[in-house]
């Protein structure tokens, strides 16, 4: 029952996937052609131009086709893995977006990791200590941390821990595991403070919500301890909803990425697509732009699925309805 109910989700949740992807990929390649400027002259960059190189630009990439052909002459080429070739260097698209996209994805697996440790902790000592001196710091932290940008906070910690003291490097996302977590450590750190305040205000009044709760007194009542209560009744309880802004979280993380890649100059996606909206790469931006959605739809689906095991009243509504 359990696992047809998680299937039936997942088909449910694909059946509004695939119709969104459509959509947003429509949505991205009209933005590109609607952007002001001959499309041509945008291919061609700074290099010089004839009439027999434009009608061959225009030739390759179907510009003398009507706007609706164009599209689904590209999204034919999507869905058979081919995002075109970038402009500056004639690369396949999708082979830059591999070769960057380790250093995001270990950029942001290493954000999650504080974000989930520090922030539910943090959160959790807060609400145990609701109204004391440590409640007032981590809720004083979430302001802070709330406030204050991705590349603020990046600049901060790249001056202080990378120039004065010397500790971390201020560039670079170096070679092999631990050098590369050595020089991602600032980034990590930056990335992870501007979203760590949200899951510790989430988590903090969550857990106070819970513990109020009459099934957390009957507990005690029953003399359970105080470890086992808070794991298999507070807490459980306590992270559905940051589970549920699970989905935001992962988003929060890819939009601050470009800016902290590009504050400690790491070659990510994120630096990436910033380098391809200033050579006005066509090609480059409309394969950057639909790995970022695919990924945002992707963890949308994986919090929801998680979401469903962790609160079984959505699991058996899902497998009743």
């Amino acid at each position: 029952m359990i696992r047809s109910g998680v299937a039936r989700l997942i088909l449910m949740r694909l059946a509004i996937a695939i119709p969104l992807l459509l959509i947003i990929s429509f949505g991205i390649f009209s933005l590109v052609h609607l952007a002001p400027g001959d499309p041509v002259r945008a291919l061609l960059g700074t290099r010089p131009s004839d009439p027999e190189t434009l009608a061959n630009l225009r030739e390759r990439y179907h510009l003398n086709d009507p706007f609706i052909v164009q599209y689904g002459k590209w999204l034919g080429q999507v869905l058979q893995g081919d995002l075109g070739r970038s402009i500056n260097g004639n690369r396949l698209v999708l082979s830059s977006i591999k070769e960057r996209a380790g250093v995001t994805v270990y950029l942001c697996l290493v954000s999650t990791v504080i974000v989930l440790t520090a922030g539910i902790l943090l959160g959790m000592l807060a609400a145990f200590k609701r109204g004391g001196r440590l409640d007032r710091f981590v809720v004083m932290f979430g302001v802070f941390g709330i406030s204050s940008p991705a590349f603020v906070t990046g600049i901060f910690l790249l001056y202080v821990f990378g120039v004065v003291l010397g500790w971390f490097p201020t560039f670079g996302a170096g070679r092999g595991f631990l050098d590369r977590f050595w020089h991602l450590t600032l980034p990590s750190l930056a990335l992870a403070l501007s979203i760590m305040a949200i899951v510790v205000k989430i988590t903090r009044a969550s857990m106070i919500e819970v513990m109020d709760r009459d099934y957390v007194a009957f507990a005690r009542a029953r003399g359970m301890s105080a470890m086992r209560i808070t794991l298999a009744y507070i807490l459980r309880n306590a992270l559905i909803p940051v589970v549920t802004a699970g989905g935001l979280i992962v988003i929060g993380f890819l939009a601050n990425a470009i800016y902290v890649e590009v504050t400690f100059a790491l070659p990510g996606l994120g630096s990436l697509i910033v380098d391809a909206v200033q050579k006005r790469d066509i090609p480059l931006i409309q394969g950057t732009t639909l790995v970022f959605a695919l990924f945002v739809v992707i963890i949308n689906l994986v919090v929801d699925v998680i979401y469903t095991l962790i609160d079984p009243r959505i699991r058996f509504g899902a497998v009743q309805s």
